[in-house]
């Protein structure tokens, strides 16, 4: 728990609210009608992993929605923890799968 409240759910809360308003952080991203988003904060060792997944029923890809809410949480957790270092480091935001759209992708 930090000063400003409890980091991990700020940051859930955060990259979701970050997800949703993709098509507005990033130019020429479309509005999509989403039908899940889910995000995942667990420790590994003295880092933090961050996943999300995100869902739609239309056609089209929402992996800028996923990598906007990995990378909206990783942020909010590094505003909260900035008092405590600045030797805070985001690493390997990276597409993990994709299903659905033109291509389906799985690293």
């Amino acid at each position: 728990m930090g000063k400003k409240g409890s980091i991990i759910q700020t940051a859930v809360i955060a990259g979701i609210q970050a997800v949703k308003k993709t098509s507005e952080l990033i130019p020429l991203c479309h509005q999509i009608n989403l039908s899940k988003v889910q995000i995942d904060i667990v420790p590994n060792g003295q880092a933090l992993e961050i996943s999300c997944t995100v869902k739609c029923t239309e056609k089209t890809g929402v992996e800028m929605e996923a990598l906007t809410g990995v990378s909206v949480s990783a942020l909010t957790i590094y505003d909260m923890c900035k008092a405590l270092s600045h030797d805070i480091r985001i690493t390997n935001v990276q597409l993990e799968e994709k299903t659905g759209g033109k291509n389906d992708y799985r690293s």
